[in-house]
């Protein structure tokens, strides 16, 4: 019964000590990014639904100044309207489960839905795996400013679209298939599954944050050779006056 005990007051501090983890650093802020999306996407369905009252009031008027419609005219057209926006506003928009961003959005949104599928399967993991879920949540906002100024071709573009849709969702989702009563057992190199996927988590994070730097890179540089050649340009010249 002590033993028992002992293990309910370990597992209570776990739990209370995660909630005060996810207070502040980089879960805070992931999940301030996520309401920041869910919210845009309610401001979205309202303005469709505004949009399509407004429509069916113009119409209405202008019906109404050609042919009388009556009290059964304008309560169809309210009724309209009514079923409009319904429809708009609950036609199915961001899922809220956790679902690998598609591989044909651009490099912006990839990001974006990359940030929000790291957000909804965080609980899920062991707390080694969520901090280096934190570790790249962290980055993706300098990540996604960094994508957006490139081509969706760009040889390094590729490879980070690749990690955010296919690679590290795919580790993820693999490991959720696994039993729990087996995620201690030992491969042959002696890991365990939970490190294994603490692991690959490691190393795509460190692929994401050299694609960055090499974007980077290539922009100061472009940024160096512009600097280079107005000087050499216009440097020793006089503007006559």
């Amino acid at each position: 019964m002590t033993t028992e005990k002992f293990d309910l007051v370990i597992a209570r501090a776990d739990r209370v000590m995660a909630q005060l983890d996810q207070r502040g650093g980089p879960a805070r802020a992931a999940a301030k990014r996520e309401r920041q999306r869910l919210n845009s996407d309610l401001k979205r369905r309202v303005g469709r639904a505004g949009v399509a009252i407004i429509a069916v009031s113009v119409i209405t008027i202008v019906i109404g100044l050609i042919m009388p419609i009556g009290m059964f005219g304008f309560l169809a057209a309210v009724g309209l309207a009514i079923g409009i926006a319904a429809l708009l506003a609950f036609i199915p928009g961001e899922r809220a489960t956790a679902t690998a961003p598609a591989a044909d959005l651009p490099n912006g949104s990839m990001v974006q839905r990359f940030d929000s599928y790291l957000y909804r399967t965080r609980a899920a993991l062991p707390a080694p795996a969520q901090a280096e879920l934190d570790a790249i949540s962290a980055a993706l906002p300098a990540l996604k400013q960094t994508l957006e100024r490139v081509e969706a071709l760009d040889p390094n573009a590729q490879d980070a679209r690749r990690l955010m849709s296919t690679h590290l969702p795919g580790l993820i989702e693999r490991y959720a298939h696994v039993p729990t009563a087996f995620r201690n057992e030992r491969d042959g190199e002696g890991i365990s599954v939970d490190e294994r996927l603490v692991e690959g988590l490691a190393a795509g994070r460190a692929a994401l944050s050299e694609i960055s730097e090499k974007i980077a890179r290539s922009d100061v540089m472009a940024f160096e050779t512009q600097g280079r050649f107005i000087k050499s340009r216009y440097g020793e010249e006089r503007i006559d006056t």
